[in-house]
């Protein structure tokens, strides 16, 4: 059964990897399937909050911390059926590995470390990972930390390889306040917040009749 020539493309939601400092691309990850809700908290920075000073009560201090929850369906039965090569030796594995590697520090950076350990350096820096970018469509691309990260394996091979799961993120929007107006990840944020704002001013304005008012006291 084909699908209809004229139909829309469906764009997908996923993930890429850029050099925080180059910002060049080192992967581009596509779900498969778009998640069925994507949940999103704004923790407000507001001044004076917990010390109930009233003269600051409508100041903010920064961009408020973004949080997004979503679960992401990966399922490779048309591809078994299809006996392609990969899909029969390794299930999902090359799939759910880009996902984990996001947050592991490489081997190689952690035999550096050992490396270095052993030679008596007293202070090893941590390494620096990639920029993560969460991209939901042309209006939202952020730069995000993963903060949770969960799988879910439901079906698998003769071989015991997961053929079917569902991964759940956690994700943290990094704004100027974490990474500066200077890093490319600051800069991206600042897009994001400016097509915000874009959208906003797009947005229809109310009337106080609608609110069943004629003005304010």
């Amino acid at each position: 059964m084909t699908t209809f020539p004229r139909s829309p493309r469906l764009l997908r939601g996923g993930l890429v990897l850029i050099d925080p400092g180059t910002g060049q691309v080192q992967r581009i990850i596509a779900l498969q399937y778009n998640p069925d809700t994507l949940t999103r908290t704004l923790q407000i920075k507001g001044v004076g909050v917990e010390s109930g000073d009233r003269s600051e009560a409508l100041r903010l201090k920064g961009p408020p911390v973004e949080t997004l929850k979503l679960d992401a369906e990966i399922d490779i039965t048309d591809q078994l059926e299809q006996a392609e090569a990969q899909a029969t030796q390794l299930g999902l594995h090359p799939q759910l590995a880009a996902l984990e590697a996001i947050v592991y520090p490489t081997s190689a950076h952690l035999r550096e470390n050992n490396t270095a350990a052993k030679s008596g350096t007293l202070e090893i820096a941590p390494m620096q990972a990639a920029l993560t970018l969460f991209i939901f469509g042309p209006n939202r691309l952020m730069p995000v930390r993963v903060t949770e990260f969960s799988i879910t394996e439901e079906a698998f091979d003769i071989n015991l390889n997961p053929i079917r799961a569902k991964v759940s993120l956690g994700l943290r929007v990094l704004s100027v306040d974490d990474l500066g107006f200077d890093h490319k990840g600051g800069n991206l944020f600042m897009a994001y917040l400016q097509r915000k704002e874009q959208l906003a001013a797009r947005s229809g304005n109310g009337t106080f009749s609608q609110l069943g008012l004629t003005g304010l006291p």
